[in-house]
């Protein structure tokens, strides 16, 4: 399959969040008032870098770089890069959407001088924890936590 990686464009912002919710929700994923913060794709763009996985038909996946001074990073040292809200639409799950928005924001780091990519998963999204793996991140418990009680997010990073 061939798709375009590339940062969304506005007229797209709407469809990203919605996108971003439905990857989530397809899992179960979406708890609380997370789906808000999943739907806001122009406060993303405007915060951070809001990239797509786009083919003819439209939409595939989406992912949040968020650079040094983002108020979208969690974890990332000054030195690190970070992306957050991976999300793959449920027709385009298996076509290594995922893998290709990773790769992403790991050139994303390189790009910028980073010395290694980090992130965050919550403990049940097993499925996105093995793609990680895959690509060669490994666990950084030391930096676990979790943003509301019940919602226990696992550190991952990879060196560069």
């Amino acid at each position: 399959m061939t798709f375009d990686i590339r940062l969304a464009h506005p007229s797209e912002y709407d469809a990203v969040g919605e996108l971003t919710v439905e990857a989530y929700s397809h899992d179960g994923f979406v708890r609380g008032e997370y789906a808000m913060t999943l739907r806001a794709a122009a406060d993303r763009a405007a915060k951070a870098e809001l990239w797509v996985a786009a083919d003819s038909s439209g939409l595939l996946g989406t992912v949040t770089y968020c650079p040094v001074g983002s108020v979208y990073r969690e974890i990332g040292q000054d030195d690190e890069g970070e992306f957050r809200m991976l999300g793959v639409a449920g027709r385009a799950r298996g076509l290594g959407v995922g893998t290709v928005l990773t790769e992403r924001c790991i050139a994303r780091s390189r790009e910028a001088g980073m010395r290694r990519v980090v992130m965050c998963s919550a403990q049940y999204m097993t499925t996105a924890h093995r793609l990680y793996e895959r690509l060669g991140f490994t666990r950084l418990p030391e930096r676990d936590w979790a943003p509301i009680p019940g919602v226990d997010l696992y550190a991952f990073a990879l060196d560069l």
